[in-house]
């Protein structure tokens, strides 16, 4: 059985690569992340002419009619290059109006006319969800949202009578909030706050789960990436830098730790294409397959952005040095649609469930 990415796929990884070496250099991110929007534009526009956000979008709706491993290879590049697009949040925001029939706004989002976001929230009752005749209202505050600042409309997750569900708000009436300080300076995060704002009810509780399951596979594949861009930048600098009158990267210390980060670049690899699969299989293990690929890489990515700063010495922790945009876009990713504790816990809920069923866990 062959694993490895099919030849389509390889030139979809080279030729991303090759529009965002030339389009998404950091020197590029430094300036993006200076402006007040946070969005690079041009590079947004090449990637919408391009198709990119209906990668996994069906032909017959408007999209490249690919599927999800391919866009988690494209997630992949997104992370090496820590781009200042909402790429991410659109393929989540895409899926789920795609499963809840809003053909419109998928067109139109798969156009670039609008931006979204997705707006989730660890504890089920940060948003909570009423209904009054046929409409909804939300009462609440999401946790911090990447792109919301920019953004036209939220997918937002929220607990109504029967529990998860989501629900779609136009930030255009609501008013986009403004952008707060973060460390992370390759996108732009607000808060959303609700009161009693109008919504409509796009899916119940298992269209959260989808959405929850495509969102941590698309963290894991962005995580993937800045952490093999961070490990390869260790691995180069230890090649280079010299001390005692020999290379760092003789030393064995340094050695042990530029094998570790391949060791879990490589296990996030796996785990986060796995998830990719399972999902566009729409294999019975997704949610399995996701939060696993959400615990591998949160761990690993931690492990190895400590262990790139770690060989860079003290040039590591300079803000000239470009490591720390990697470190700070994967600790928001980290944290975002669930730590691994909280994958964790969804994890053990799911496989004891098939346990008290009498079905295998392997």
């Amino acid at each position: 059985m062959d694993f490895d990415l099919s030849e389509d796929q390889i030139a979809l990884r080279d030729g991303a690569a090759d529009l965002l070496d030339g389009m998404c250099s950091t020197v590029r991110v430094r300036v993006v992340a200076e402006t007040d929007s946070g969005l690079d534009a041009d590079l947004w526009d090449a990637m919408v002419a391009q198709g990119w956000l209906g990668v996994a979008v069906p032909e017959a709706d408007g999209g490249l009619g690919l599927g999800g491993v391919e866009l988690a290879v494209l997630l992949e590049q997104i992370g090496r290059h820590v781009a200042p697009v909402p790429v991410l949040a659109s393929a989540v925001a895409i899926d789920a109006l795609r499963a809840a029939g809003s053909a419109s706004l998928v067109g139109e989002l798969l156009e670039g006319k609008i931006k979204a976001c997705v707006a989730w929230s660890r504890s089920s009752r940060a948003v909570r969800a009423e209904r009054s005749g046929a409409a909804w209202a939300l009462t609440g505050r999401c946790d911090p949202v990447p792109f919301s600042p920019i953004a036209d409309i939220a997918i937002v997750w929220a607990e109504d009578a029967d529990g998860a569900a989501l629900f779609l708000v136009d930030l255009r009436e609501l008013g986009r909030p403004n952008a707060q300080p973060a460390m992370d300076l390759t996108r732009p995060i607000g808060w959303i706050e609700l009161n009693e704002t109008s919504a409509e009810r796009i899916g119940g509780a298992d269209a959260a789960d989808a959405l929850l399951n495509m969102a941590a596979m698309a963290c894991s594949a962005e995580m993937l990436g800045a952490a093999s861009r961070a490990m390869e930048m260790a691995v180069e600098y230890a090649k280079d830098r010299v001390q005692f009158g020999r290379p760092i990267g003789s030393f064995q210390a340094v050695k042990h730790r530029c094998a570790d980060m391949l060791v879990d670049v490589e296990g996030m690899r796996s785990s986060s294409y796995w998830a990719a699969w399972c999902i566009e299989a729409a294999d019975p293990d997704a949610s399995i397959a996701a939060s696993t690929a959400k615990i591998w890489c949160s761990d690993a990515s931690k492990r190895v952005m400590a262990s790139a700063l770690q060989v860079h010495g003290g040039i590591g922790f300079t803000w000239e040095h470009d490591l720390h945009l990697f470190l700070k876009r994967a600790q928001l990713d980290q944290l975002s649609f669930g730590d691994a504790v909280f994958h964790r816990t969804r994890l053990a809920a799911i496989l004891r469930t098939k346990v008290e069923a009498g079905e295998s866990v392997l």
